[in-house]
């Protein structure tokens, strides 16, 4: 649950200021609990179903297909985009960590190395990681990502603390002057927050996979992992955000790490251990991807399904991702353009439009008031967040070298 969303909460707090962060981290951790108990209950809400995109669709009927039609395509671009941002996000934290340890390295032209360097760095990590057969597979790196996660998230508000409150700290909204700027800037910000409580599309996969019967369903365990999560979620972002913002004000980095330099080998490792967590996140990411690649050449291209296939599907996939992240290696604005477009849905509104189809609680109710506002509210995200995002970059790709 915990990824590298939560190094930009502190950039986001910068953008909404104490009062509105403070509140727009508190209600997205509230609306995210609760469709993620939605989606947990509604798992098996059909006797002898189990409700993932493994089976066929020929046995659903008109309205499964449809909610299968609208989850899958969703999936789809929550995935690749969280993967694109990871190949900017280990990219940058190697190159981070290069700096860091060689603050003088240069290359054989006396040049600094470039960024394109070290995505195409980790990115040949995931070429070699992406040919393991299944999520077993990954379980080792999968584990060790997490404890990654828990350690630089600590690192990172922890040498906040040491580095102390900065002599000419401001807490005024960031470099927008004009109102329509503030505004824009305000939507991105949610955005970084969407993305940083985006791990509803990970639970689609565990819940696909993890043992069930009528007897013991999955939800069971489903829930007491959420339950955990959510404290550690709580537990690591709420510090990093209020903390980080509290240190730097509206000056901090898009990525919080980058903005400490103090103690200097503290951060080399905090630094590295975002790289490992990456690349374990990319894979957990990438895997239901390849899966759907090979099942599409396979079932419906009538491609053989051969070692050569897979070998071939698999690096088309990693190079796209790599290219895409060395063509625009804006962490912060990534995050906040996947985070509204691709996240929002599955993660605030979409769990609570099934729940109304499904359920059909009384109207006026407490439990039908709950789910409409979560769908106005992710329905305001998904819009207005990717404009945000989308205006930055364009921002940001106005004074960038390409490929530099």
């Amino acid at each position: 649950m915990v990824g590298a969303g939560v190094l930009s909460l502190p950039y986001a707090m910068s953008e909404l200021g104490w009062g509105p962060g403070v509140a727009v981290l508190v209600l997205s951790w509230v609306i995210t609990l609760y469709t993620l108990w939605q989606m947990v209950e509604m798992h098996e809400m059909i006797p002898g179903r189990r409700f993932d995109r493994y089976h066929e669709l020929g046995q659903y009927t008109f309205g499964e297909k449809l909610g299968l039609y609208i989850v899958i395509p969703q999936q789809l671009v929550v995935e690749v985009g969280a993967d694109i941002v990871y190949m900017v996000t280990g990219g940058k934290s190697l190159q981070k960590f290069h700096d860091t340890v060689h603050p003088d390295g240069k290359n054989l032209d006396g040049k600094k190395l470039k960024t394109t360097y070290f995505i195409m760095i980790f990115a040949s990590v995931q070429f070699v990681l992406s040919h393991l057969p299944d999520f077993n597979s990954i379980f080792s790196v999968s584990l060790t990502a997490a404890v990654m996660s828990l350690s630089y998230s600590t690192i990172a508000w922890g040498a906040s603390i040491e580095n102390g409150v900065q002599p000419d700290v401001k807490y005024s909204y960031r470099t927008s002057s004009t109102t329509a700027g503030k505004v824009l800037d305000f939507f991105s910000a949610m955005g970084n927050v969407a993305f940083a409580y985006a791990g509803h599309n990970v639970v689609l996969e565990i819940q696909a996979t993890i043992p069930s019967t009528p007897e013991k369903p999955s939800k069971g365990p489903m829930w007491r992992g959420v339950i955990v999560a959510y404290i550690v979620v709580a537990l690591c972002y709420f510090p990093v955000a209020l903390i980080g913002y509290w240190v730097f004000g509206n000056e901090v980095n898009d990525n919080i790490l980058m903005s400490l330099n103090e103690p200097r080998w503290l951060i080399a490792l905090a630094n590295m251990f975002v790289v490992i967590h990456v690349i374990g996140s990319y894979q957990v990411y990438a895997m239901p991807v390849f899966d759907m690649i090979e099942t599409a050449l396979v079932k419906k291209l009538r491609f053989k399904p051969t070692g050569t296939l897979r070998f071939v599907a698999r690096n088309v996939y990693v190079a796209f991702t790599m290219f895409v992240a060395i063509t625009f290696p804006f962490f912060g604005e990534l995050l906040s353009f996947f985070g509204g477009f691709a996240f929002a849905p599955t993660t605030y509104f979409l769990p609570c439009i099934m729940w109304l189809a499904i359920y059909k609680p009384r109207k006026f109710s407490l439990s039908w008031w709950s789910n409409w506002v979560c769908i106005i509210v992710g329905l305001l995200l998904m819009i207005l967040s990717p404009i945000g995002g989308l205006r930055q970059i364009i921002i940001k790709a106005n004074n960038y070298t390409f490929y530099s």
